[in-house]
């Protein structure tokens, strides 16, 4: 095991207890009651085993739906952040009454361990590919954090890995498990707003700040292996939060990509079922020109179909109203999380309830216990590689239109743009650092 360094803290009881784990490098397998099947719950044996590769915020928030699903048990944590190891540690241990979970740095023998069924993948985005090729590759199913990756090619290739592997795959897109979402795309599929004209996607834009300061790397963290194949940058502890590196072009395509894969998954939800892709994609936008933080600040892109409404994209600095918006002929509905905002004539006509309409889109109340059933029944999940891919690509499409500002037309069958080698080298995965290359599958 590889976590060796101490934590400062006064705290005793249960927190002492995980502290000393850690202290140790090693979890011991205390052998509780419930483990080994007694009680009426879910013996080992059948139980899904999942590894958790990244415990920061948004891993930590996985685990915990994860935790509370009786056919699964997480069995190790890997993280350079012993910090973040401690805190996913004591969720365990809340969940399970002892901290029987291996700990490693290494994502490459927890993606090897043949104990393991699964991967919750949630790393920085510029770790995304790599890692996860690797987990596909050992036969693991996963449940996979968005966005894809920091460009089209490696998204490619995890979608190629998914389907030579046959293992599920479960996006982080979780608004496609979300009642209103589902309605909302209901209503447009079925016709209750007319035509459809357009399908309007307003999500967060960047960030400014100033220029962080280099500072000393504190013992907690792991900062070549942090960085990885991305650009030596100088450390400072603002870059492990996620509200700062996905907004650093060394680590993430900034809000275009992280932000806007949730609701352009909601939009080409309702366009998947007319055209799997835009045919031209225009759009412009501004970067920050000084600080640290230096992803692009505020967009607006516009994806022509043939055959689908076209999507409007825009990424304003105000991101307090984001939303998706189905504009049709005879009316709209706007949709956002928790809110459902049309007609309330509409909504309440028995013929307009949610599952009753004739297009039914496929239904989830849960991300986390889908994905688990996907896995146990053999079935897909709701953002299986298919369509997590094609929404993904919205992204990265839009990214290249930004940043080359000007009109760009796609080629769906051949997966590049038409006569245009600046945008299709754009497309490439940029040189990675050191030794790390994408894993052959």
């Amino acid at each position: 095991m590889s976590y060796m360094k101490s934590f400062n803290s006064s705290r005793l009881g249960r927190r002492g207890f995980i502290k000393s784990v850690l202290l140790a490098g090693i979890a011991p397998q205390v052998v509780q009651p419930h483990v080994l099947g007694l009680g009426g719950e879910v013996a080992p044996s059948n139980k899904i085993t999942i590894g958790v590769l990244g415990v920061g915020a948004q891993g930590r928030r996985d685990m915990l739906n994860f935790l509370g699903l009786e056919h699964v048990r997480i069995t190790s944590l890997c993280d350079v952040n012993t910090l973040n190891i401690q805190k996913g540690l004591e969720h365990c241990m809340n969940a399970y009454g002892s901290p029987d979970v291996r700990l490693t740095s290494d994502f490459l023998s927890l993606c090897a361990d043949p104990s393991i069924d699964a991967i919750l993948m949630a790393l920085p985005v510029h770790w995304h590919s790599i890692a996860s090729l690797e987990a596909i590759s050992a036969g693991k199913h996963i449940f996979y954090e968005k966005p894809m990756a920091m460009s089209f090619e490696e998204g490619k290739m995890v979608y190629e890995a998914v389907k030579k592997k046959g293992v599920v795959f479960q996006f982080g897109t979780q608004q496609r498990s979300d009642l209103k979402f589902r309605w909302a795309c209901e209503l447009a599929l079925n016709g209750r707003l007319g035509d459809i004209h357009e399908i309007q996607v307003i999500v967060p834009g960047g960030i400014k700040t100033e220029l962080f300061p280099e500072q000393i790397v504190p013992g907690y963290i792991d900062w070549e292996k942090w960085m990885g194949p991305a650009p030596v940058t100088q450390f400072h502890e603002n870059k492990l939060k996620r509200h700062y590196h996905e907004n650093i072009t060394n680590f993430s395509l900034g809000m275009l990509s992280c932000w806007g894969i949730h609701h352009l998954d909601i939009a080409q939800w309702v366009n998947e079922f007319y055209s799997k892709a835009p045919t031209s994609i225009v759009g412009s936008g501004e970067f920050p020109n000084t600080g640290t933080c230096d992803a692009v600040l505020k967009w607006d892109v516009t994806f022509e179909y043939d055959n689908a409404p076209n999507i409007r994209f825009r990424g304003p600095p105000d991101s307090s109203n984001h939303r998706v918006v189905f504009v049709g002929k005879s009316t709209s509905i706007s949709v956002t999380r928790g809110i459902l905002d049309a007609e309330e004539e509409m909504l309440k006509d028995p013929s307009n309830q949610v599952g009753s309409m004739p297009i039914k889109l496929p239904r989830s109340s849960n991300h986390a216990k889908n994905f688990v059933d996907a896995i146990r029944f053999g079935q897909r999940s709701i953002c299986d590689i298919e369509t997590s891919f094609r929404s993904d690509t919205l992204c990265q499409l839009a990214s290249i239109a930004v940043r080359t500002g000007r009109k760009l037309r796609w080629n769906q069958k051949s997966e590049c743009f038409f006569n245009d080698k600046g945008a299709d080298d754009l497309l490439k995965p940029r040189t990675f650092r050191g030794n790390w290359k994408l894993p052959n599958v």
